[in-house]
Parts: structure tokens; sequence; C-alpha cells
């Protein structure tokens, strides 16, 4: 793995539960890249992005995601793993009964974050990156869709991953404001965090002109097109 590449992956199957998803794999992803993951429903995206954040195995071939021998990788090292990684859901996955800062705080608090004022100028640093401050204190349901998505992307940098892995992050979102996530996300790739988006929205695909992977028939395409 080159000093560069956050993501390597060379031969490598991906299985979901017995079933062959995606075989012989080659991916490589560098420091600060932006790029789109696209295929059909069932084509392996979701799995492909399971295996790099360590929920699958691998069961053949050679990976290495931020520093981490996922060939290797045990149980005990995955929260690990995912402490370099953001990961971003469609459904946002905020804690429905807490406000924006205690959502954060959560999530900081479980990987380790223990000084009350370390914790609260790091909220306020990646609020301040997704253009949110002002709704430290908001209920999820105080807030529309969009700025939900932009927590969880803040959520996602708390612990200044190498990569964010973004599964569908535009799916509930109307065009307009699926491209401000996209945009955000473009921008933070800039700041040297690279960015996987894993979307069947064309619409942003061709709107912010990026390197492609495309899963399709059982094989991942490296610098595909729609």
């Amino acid at each position: 793995m080159t000093e560069n590449s956050i993501i390597n992956l060379q031969g490598v199957d991906v299985f979901q539960q017995n079933h062959l998803v995606l075989s012989n794999v080659n991916l490589r992803i560098n420091k600060g890249e932006f790029v789109f993951l696209i295929g059909q429903t069932g084509s392996g995206k979701s799995s492909l992005l399971k295996l790099i954040y360590g929920d699958v195995r691998i069961a053949k071939g050679l990976g290495h995601v931020a520093g981490f021998n996922l060939s290797k990788l045990s149980e005990h090292e995955v929260p690990y793993l995912r402490r370099k990684l953001g990961i971003v859901f469609q459904d946002f996955q905020l804690l429905t009964d807490r406000t924006v800062e205690q959502n954060l705080e959560f999530v900081m608090r479980a990987t380790g974050w223990k000084d009350r004022q370390l914790i609260s100028e790091r909220i306020r640093d990646v609020l301040d990156k997704v253009g949110l401050r002002s709704k430290l204190k908001k209920m999820p349901h105080e807030i529309s869709g969009g700025e939900q998505q932009r927590i969880v992307i803040a959520r996602a940098l708390v612990n200044r991953p190498e990569i964010i892995l973004a599964d569908e992050p535009t799916g509930n979102l109307d065009p307009d404001t699926s491209e401000e996530i996209v945009l955000l996300l473009r921008q933070i790739s800039g700041s040297g965090t690279a960015v996987l988006i894993a979307t069947h929205d064309y619409h942003v695909v061709r709107a912010f002109p990026s390197r492609i992977i495309k899963c399709d028939n059982g094989h991942v395409h490296e610098d595909a097109r729609i």
C-alpha cells in the first residue's frame, strides 16, 4: 500500500452470507479524492462499503484501509478502523431525543473523547464546517432534512477521518438540497479527506464531474462512465 492511498483492494472477493457478490475487486482511492460509486440496486455497492468499514470480511485477496489490513482485522480492531472513517447513511440515524450538540457529544464520548472543553470546541468546529453552528441546541425534528444530513456529515467529521463513506446520502432529499450536500462533501475532500459516495442519483453525478467507480455484473469497474 502506497503512502498516499486510503483504500487499496487487490483481487478481493466480496461475499454476503456465502453468496459471492463481487469478484476480483481491484480498487484504489487516494487521500483527498472525491469518487462516486454507482450501480443498480443489488449490484454490490453497499457490500463493498461494508467490506471497507469492516462489517464484511475479505474471503480472498488483499485489502488495506486507512492503515488497517482487512485480511487480518480482528473484532477488537474494527472500532479503531471506524474512527478513521466517517460514515454517512441515507436515513440520518440521529438520536431524536437529543439536541444536535448532544448527538455529536454522544458519538465523541463513545469513541474515547473525555475532556468536556475539547468536546465542546470540536463540536463547534465541525458545525462551522457544515454551516450549522446556530443549530447547536435544536432537536432533530426542528431542522430540515438537508440540515439533518449536514449534522450527520458533521458527526462523521468529529474524529478527523481519512475518508468519508456516504451511502445514498441524498436519497431522502430534494434535487436542490441534494446538490448542496454533494457540494459540501466535495469541499470536504478539498481539505484532504477522501470522499466515496455510493449513489443512484445520476443528477448529482452529472452535476459534479468526478471519478466514477461502477459495480456491474459482479465486478467493480474503476474509472467508469454513466
